[in-house]
């Protein structure tokens, strides 16, 4: 016995050739105007997921408004370390 889904379907298969050999342009028609209420109803939205009818939730959003953390303070400022040393008020490019 064969379990190759070839073989299994080998009778469907031979079914529509013979149905589309004796009947296939009345298939065809019948599949044309089945299509085109199909369309329609495709393009009105049928496909479109409905949701169950809930009540209308209305959320109120809240704002939080969070004062800005202090900085840490500033070092101490040392004078002497930013203070370009004193050369005796010469000027090191002049003419």
């Amino acid at each position: 016995m064969h379990n190759d889904p070839v073989y299994l379907l080998e009778p469907v298969y031979h079914w529509l050739d013979e149905l589309i050999h004796q009947d296939g342009d009345y298939l065809y028609m019948a599949l044309v105007y089945i299509s085109l209420p199909l369309i329609i109803w495709i393009l009105s939205g049928g496909l479109r997921r409905r949701f169950p009818q809930r009540r209308n939730i209305v959320a109120v959003p809240i704002i939080v408004i969070r004062p800005n953390p202090t900085p840490p303070p500033l070092p101490p400022d040392h004078e002497d370390c930013h203070r370009p040393p004193n050369d005796g008020d010469s000027q090191s490019f002049a003419t």
